[in-house]
């Protein structure tokens, strides 16, 4: 169990009020994590704090909402000031919140959805890395995790933008690695297949989409958020101390056949 204990750190998990981030939320929570719950609608971070609170923290762990739109600098300052304001301390980042404007032909997309991906995924990623690092060399460590897609390692074609945006995302975490390995802060990327969440709902509630996903997924299903979680639980924990710079892929198989 100690392999996968996190009494006593703080982590930050952004877009954490529904999908993926939530889960993760819980599940930081439940191995004692603090956890900062965060996304643009205060409304949305304060019941789910509340419902972490109650069903979720171990020991003398808690959860706090700061909510915060990840395309304003200064905002995401304030999510870092206001974590180490009540928590002292920032051992882990999970970059979790993402847009996807536009779904269709890449040729179509508009400049403005273009530039609102990039911005959303990449450069508010980019931004909040850097502040949260500078406070994690005050601790000597600290594990940054970006949420990706198998977008970014593969070819579509209704998502195209996205997934530049996403490969973008594993590269940050490759530079990060790279240049603060050796004040032993890990970053890592997650790269999940079709998930069950209300962002992928343009997929899920296409039939035929959906039908020749889990078609060609060797496990012939979508995978839920819970099977995320778990794997940001790792790369955070002691069991994950070795692993920096990847990207693991978490999509049921679709990208091996």
């Amino acid at each position: 169990m100690t392999l996968f204990d996190l009494t006593n750190k703080t982590a930050i998990v952004t877009g954490s009020t529904r999908g993926i981030g939530r889960a993760t939320a819980n599940r930081l929570a439940e191995h004692g994590a603090n956890v900062v719950i965060s996304s643009r609608k205060s409304s949305a971070c304060n019941q789910v704090a509340e419902d972490i609170n109650q069903n979720w923290v171990k020991g003398s762990a808690k959860a706090i909402p700061i909510p915060c739109n990840i395309n304003h600098k200064e905002q995401l300052r304030a999510l870092v000031d206001g974590t180490l304001d009540t928590f002292g301390r920032i051992d882990i980042l999970v970059c979790n919140a993402a847009v996807n404007p536009y779904f269709g032909p890449s040729a179509d997309i508009s400049d403005e959805a273009f530039n609102r991906t990039m911005e959303s995924n990449v450069r508010s990623n980019f931004w909040l890395c850097n502040m949260v690092i500078s406070e994690m060399d005050n601790i000597q460590g600290g594990s940054i995790t970006i949420i990706s897609s198998i977008a970014g390692l593969r070819g579509r074609p209704l998502i195209g933008a996205y997934g530049i945006s996403k490969a973008a995302d594993m590269q940050i975490a490759r530079n990060l690695a790279t240049e603060y390995g050796p004040n032993n802060i890990r970053a890592n990327c997650i790269a999940p297949g079709l998930i069950r969440t209300d962002f992928a709902s343009a997929l899920l509630e296409d039939e035929e989409i959906l039908s020749e996903r889990t078609a060609s997924t060797p496990l012939r299903r979508i995978g839920e958020p819970d099977e995320v979680a778990g794997a940001v639980v790792f790369l955070a924990s002691d069991a994950g101390a070795f692993v920096t710079g990847e990207t693991i892929v978490i999509d049921g198989g679709v990208t091996v056949v």
